[in-house]
């Protein structure tokens, strides 16, 4: 009974059926032709089915354009070779032990089912007689003829090395998935398969494939969806993917490659086509590697150029560096700095051993670093066994008087409880003046940030006019601090190069 294709909705859907069927004769035919088990005398035969299909193939496009006019008459002549029972009964027969036999039972079913659909919508009833019925079942039953195909349990933890390519197959027919595994694993690669755009994205969530083969039609989500979802998931979204489909759909294959596909396949797939296309999509995905591990090595170093810099520069200065200012001086109206010297260190680096001097000042210094930190200063730098910083800069703030107080307060207490661990005597004197300077970088190769102006220098003068153990501040940074902290006033002092000045014990 003859059925109209009604639409062209209809007439695509046959095109494509009756395209999947024939490819997948072609593809189960070549993969007889390269059987070390198929005999010489059969060789012949199964090469007319190959030829046949290929022209089935060719022919299809212009057989549905004219398909009202022309009916099924060229078709008889290229059925007949396909229908060929020589090679589907006989090899059977006189080899049952030779592998092929399920390869040759899906020719046969496929051929069927073409047979079938040509009859009904082109009301070919009456074809061709033969000798004998191709269609009977094959006289031994085929032998694993279930399909090679199987969903590895990856959680075993499978190797995969350079050399092998892990590919997952979505295809919602059994035997084009059946062809492809058997093809891919010829050529040496590790392959996956599924048979639903669903099963796909969860188990894509799982593990991760160095190549997906996508069916563009499937049931559920299609192939075009599929894809989509892929490009969303952060974690996928950089697996290659090449869309697969014995329906040349032009505008379907535009969109998917639009949505980051890297090819399109049509089935039945030319071997050497097939190796090549999935060699340059492992060799990019390869590269695509090589180029993330390249940047993330990149940006592990410039984090640690980052964090070097941090060390020894505040953070706005790095990052007007890094923006690519290439002069950076500034000047701040008011800020407070001190000074904090080791008294009689240089004594004892002549009477201990290196390691230990050099130990003592780190575990010293390091605790200062700490200390300052939690203030709020911003360590300048250490000279020999001195120690300075600021409040009040590159970040402005109004109470950099009372946090540098605090940070000096507890810089005694932290001297006076390391001294009992050194088993020696260490004390330390403090200095403090509160004032403008001048802030910027000096240096090319090794580069300091540093400051400038009479407020470094009034604050070195009275660290070292001071007494050990003492903070002494300037009169500018007593004023700052008369009213929330306790100072002892100590006269005037005479202070090189600037005459006598009144000095301040900061108490408490």
């Amino acid at each position: 009974m003859t059925e109209p294709l009604t639409n062209s909705r209809d007439r695509a859907g046959l095109k494509h059926e009756l395209r999947t069927l024939v490819r997948q004769v072609i593809g189960y035919a070549e993969l007889i032709q390269e059987s070390k088990s198929l005999r010489p005398a059969n060789a012949e035969d199964l090469a007319k089915i190959h030829h046949s299909a290929r022209n089935l193939e060719a022919m299809l496009e212009s057989f549905f354009v004219e398909l009202p006019q022309r009916g099924t008459n060229d078709v008889y002549p290229l059925l007949h070779d396909l229908r060929t029972p020589v090679i589907l009964e006989d090899l059977a027969d006189s080899d049952p032990e030779s592998g092929l036999v399920p390869d040759l039972g899906k020719i046969r079913e496929n051929v069927k089912r073409w047979l079938v659909l040509v009859e009904r919508y082109t009301g070919a009833s009456e074809l061709p007689s033969h000798t004998s019925d191709p269609m009977a079942e094959p006289s031994l039953k085929p032998k694993g003829a279930e399909l090679g195909w199987f969903l590895s349990d990856l959680e075993g933890g499978r190797a995969k090395t350079e050399q092998v390519g892990h590919i997952l197959v979505v295809d919602d027919d059994p035997q084009n998935r059946d062809i492809l595994y058997r093809r891919l694993r010829q050529q040496g690669h590790l392959v996956d398969c599924l048979d639903s755009g669903e099963a796909a994205l969860e188990w894509i969530t799982r593990y991760t494939p160095d190549l997906v083969l996508l069916d563009m039609l499937m049931p559920g989500l299609t192939g075009r969806e599929v894809l989509a979802a892929m490009k969303q998931m952060h974690n996928v979204a950089g697996i290659p993917v090449i869309v697969i489909s014995a329906l040349d759909d032009q505008a379907e294959i535009a969109r998917c490659i639009g949505l980051g596909a890297e090819d399109y396949l049509s089935t039945p797939f030319n071997p050497a086509v097939l190796k090549a296309r999935i060699s340059t999509c492992l060799e990019k995905r390869r590269l695509r590697q090589v180029e993330i591990n390249h940047l993330a090595r990149l940006e592990e170093e410039k984090l640690k150029s980052e964090r070097l810099l941090l060390n020894i520069l505040p953070e706005p200065v790095v990052s007007r560096l890094k923006a690519g200012e290439s002069i950076i001086a500034d000047y701040y109206p008011e800020v407070t700095v001190i000074f904090a010297d080791l008294v009689n260190f240089t004594e004892l680096t002549s009477q201990g051993e290196p390691e230990r001097i050099v130990g003592m000042l780190n575990q010293i210094f390091s605790q200062l670093d700490l200390i300052a930190q939690k203030h709020g200063l911003e360590k300048i730098k250490t000279i020999g066994d001195a120690y300075m910083a600021v409040c009040g800069l590159p970040t402005k703030r109004e109470d950099h008087a009372e946090a540098v107080a605090r940070f000096a307060l507890d810089l005694t207490s932290e001297i006076s409880r390391l001294k009992d661990s050194f088993g020696g005597p260490l004390s330390v004197r403090v200095g403090i003046d509160t004032g403008p300077v001048i802030a910027g970088i000096i240096g090319r190769n090794k580069f300091i940030y540093d400051l400038w102006g009479d407020t470094v220098n009034i604050a070195s003068r009275m660290e070292s006019h001071g007494l050990p153990n003492e903070i002494q501040v300037s009169e500018s940074t007593r004023e700052k601090l008369k009213d929330q902290f306790r100072l002892r006033d100590r006269g005037e002092i005479e202070v090189k190069g600037k005459g006598l000045m009144r000095a301040w014990i900061l108490e408490g």
